[in-house]
């Protein structure tokens, strides 16, 4: 087996694009933060899950082997990143009255009847929270061992004045930021920064998920099971983490500060984020109520795919600005690049398309390979490559059976699903059929008024009527 293509990827940790240089040859390892299953995961949540299937997907066309592994919060995410605030999970049971289990349930199916609406590939590994508890006791044991943990008023606490490199991730001065400038302070932390490992119930005495620990019955902190997570699937370091740019001042500091300090070793070589997805005066958020879900766009008459290709659009480290006016474009040039590669597959029998793998592209062809690749490449430069593609279906040196060979090689990585793609097969009623071939007639005697009528009348009907070199061809009219 041929050695993977080099890849270059933005390391947050660095603030550079660096080469990626696996632990392992050939393989990756790579961690998502996953959903906080307690609402529908919104259309902004969803462009960080967009991205990291850009980089799996990238990663494997370069022939890398990933190993992807993605959390589900359902238990101990409070309503802020730090200590504050109730867990949002027994906030959305309370808000719908129902169990904390059964909600988790419910959102995580629609998390991921979203993500396959989008073409988001399922991760190798799915842990849950609440399914992994006793790994995160471990973890907190170890922390205490070490004397990075601490335990004050029934909870404890990650103590950041023992970690001298935490906030390097998010770039912070330590020493000149005020106590309660970023958090609120709670008097059972030696310094404001400290972040809880384990709530006891004296935290929150209705708390319907405990599970009993050394130090009370109680649950996790949110930041603690990332770790214990990571490294019970991963190991103690691995290659990538990816997640959103929200994390990086607090939920992936405390991860690094707490996951580093365990184990002595460096959690992450590489850090990856995805940026915001923003609406005009503010960014999506669920807190603020301005969010709009994948099920509210479809209902709205645009196909799931039509985002995926607005996100493609887009540098994934930086914003993106969201308008229906954006994805409406989006939605008209997916439709153009779906139209084109039927007409490709029109021209091409099954026989030929089914041997698309074993063509031998001319050296125009491999061009735009090599066009594609080094922008997915590096650092995943999906504008450049969607740039690639329409160059190729515009190109008309290229046959037919090259330009198709070279769209579901690129869908690999764009995820359209390109080779899915079929004209659809519509039931046309005998009288718009009739109707067409009244129309056929009218154009061969040039009377160019009544074959105008038909063509309205057949619109009507819900069809459009389009000349061809066998008389005519009707299809569904868009709505």
């Amino acid at each position: 087996m041929a050695d993977p293509a080099p890849i270059t990827l933005y390391n947050t940790r660095s603030r550079k694009v660096e080469p990626l240089q696996p632990l392992r040859p050939g393989k990756v390892s790579l961690y998502c933060c996953g959903p906080t299953v307690y609402n529908y995961p919104h259309i902004g949540n969803m462009r960080t899950y967009l991205f990291e299937d850009f980089l799996v997907r990238t990663l494997r066309r370069a022939g890398y082997e990933v190993e992807h592994v993605m959390n589900i919060t359902d238990v101990g995410h409070l309503a802020s990143d730090a200590d504050e605030g109730e867990d949002k999970m027994l906030l959305a049971a309370r808000r719908e009255g129902k169990k904390s289990e059964e909600l988790a349930s419910y959102y995580t199916d629609v998390f991921f009847r979203d993500s396959e609406a989008l073409g988001i590939a399922r991760p190798t590994v799915v842990c849950k929270a609440t399914e992994h508890v006793s790994q995160m006791i471990q973890l907190i044991q170890r922390l205490e061992e070490r004397g990075f943990a601490y335990e004050s008023g029934g909870n404890v606490y990650f103590d950041v004045a023992k970690f001298e490199r935490y906030g390097d991730l998010a770039k912070l001065d330590m020493e000149n930021l005020q106590a309660g400038a970023r958090i609120d302070v709670d008097s059972e932390k030696k310094n404001p920064f400290d972040f809880a490992l384990w709530f006891t119930k004296s935290k929150f005495e209705n708390q319907e998920l405990q599970w009993d620990s050394p130090w009370g019955r109680g649950y996790p902190g949110w930041h603690i099971e990332c770790s214990a997570m990571a490294m019970e699937y991963l190991g103690e370091t691995f290659d990538i983490h990816c997640g959103g740019i929200d994390h990086i001042p607090v939920h992936h500091t405390n991860e690094i500060a707490q996951s580093e300090c365990a184990s002595g070793k460096t959690f992450a070589n590489v850090w990856m984020h995805g940026g915001f997805l923003v609406m005009v005066g503010d960014k999506m958020s669920k807190s603020s109520g301005n969010f709009l879900t994948v099920s509210s766009i479809e209902e709205k008459g645009y196909d799931p795919i039509a985002y995926r290709l607005l996100c493609l659009g887009g540098t994934y480290r930086n914003e993106l600005r969201w308008s229906w006016e954006a994805l409406e474009a989006a939605q008209n040039s997916l439709r153009n690049i779906k139209e084109a590669v039927l007409k490709l597959k029109d021209a091409l029998t099954p026989e030929q398309i089914a041997g698309l793998g074993e063509i031998t592209l001319s050296e125009q062809a491999a061009g735009y390979n090599s066009a594609f690749e080094d922008a997915v490449f590096n650092d995943l430069r999906m504008p450049a490559a969607l740039a690639v593609l329409h160059e190729t279906l515009q190109d008309d040196g290229l046959s037919s059976s090259e330009k198709l060979h070279l769209l579901y090689s690129f869908d690999e990585v764009l995820g359209l699903g390109v080779a899915q793609w079929e004209r659809e097969q519509v039931d046309i009623p005998e009288s718009v059929i009739e109707l067409a071939r009244q129309r056929d007639k009218a154009r061969a005697e040039r009377d160019w008024a009544r074959a105008d009528a038909l063509r309205d009348e057949i619109l009507q009907a819900g069809f459009v009527v389009a000349d061809a070199a066998s008389g005519f061809e009707l299809k569904k009219a868009d709505n």
